[in-house]
């Protein structure tokens, strides 16, 4: 079994930090608008706090960026770990990032366990990108949630741009949408419009795993849109 590297929380907020500087919007704004605290934002953008799945969705949308996006700070990281790496030490392109420009580009995308970019969130959920895609605001990913966790910081429902599509693996996951209350089990799957009020919570003694695919999310107007 091949371990998957946890790569430092800190790059996150960089990635964050750097983005909101080019949006040109001061931390305290971007903590008003998202209804966080400064020093929250402050704390995520320094690596010593890690955002809810809320929040970071939250954070996404006001600096109109896709949460696949927040996933280049963890592949440069990454590439930057092993510098005699199969893939990297000897030159060769990883297989994660070949939809960008190459001889293969629009074609494929393979990644292999260690090289699969994480986000690591507030109450231990984890985000794992399965593969790169051209397509913007898709997100095809690994999630888990520790025992107790859960999508939102004090339980509370939340909307975003999209759709979810999710496969249980392994545990249980309780997934509320509206008023309605699911509980999942492996072998079960999901889908709904995320712009109705939604939370997921694992309520088992077990880590939570599941395949996630999400798709929608920030739009971005075209020339004269």
């Amino acid at each position: 079994m091949v371990d998957v590297p946890s790569f430092a929380v800190g790059e996150l907020g960089i990635r964050l930090k750097e983005i909101r500087q080019q949006a040109g919007m001061s931390l305290r704004e971007l903590a008003r608008q998202a209804g966080v605290s400064p020093s929250l934002v402050s704390q995520i953008e320094n690596g010593k706090s890690q955002p809810s799945v809320s929040t970071l969705y939250g954070f996404a949308r006001l600096l109109n960026v896709t949460v696949d996006e927040l996933f280049e700070a963890e592949e440069r990281a990454a590439e930057h770990d092993d510098p005699d790496d199969e893939w990297h030490g000897s030159g060769r392109m990883n297989p994660m990032n070949a939809w960008r420009p190459s001889e293969y580009a629009n074609r494929v995308s393979v990644v292999h366990p260690s090289h699969r970019p994480q986000l690591t969130m507030a109450e231990g959920v984890v985000w794992e990108r399965l593969a790169a895609t051209p397509e913007h605001a898709v997100n095809f990913m690994k999630v888990s949630y520790a025992p107790g966790a859960t999508s939102t910081a004090g339980g509370d429902l939340v909307t975003h741009e999209g759709y979810e599509y999710a496969y249980v693996l392994t545990g249980q996951l309780v997934v509320t949408v509206g008023e309605e209350v699911f509980h999942l089990n492996p072998g079960e799957s999901f889908g709904f419009d995320c712009s109705i009020p939604h939370m997921h919570r694992n309520p088992g003694p077990e880590p939570f795993e599941g395949v996630w695919f999400v798709h929608g999310g920030v739009h971005r107007p075209g020339p004269g849109a």
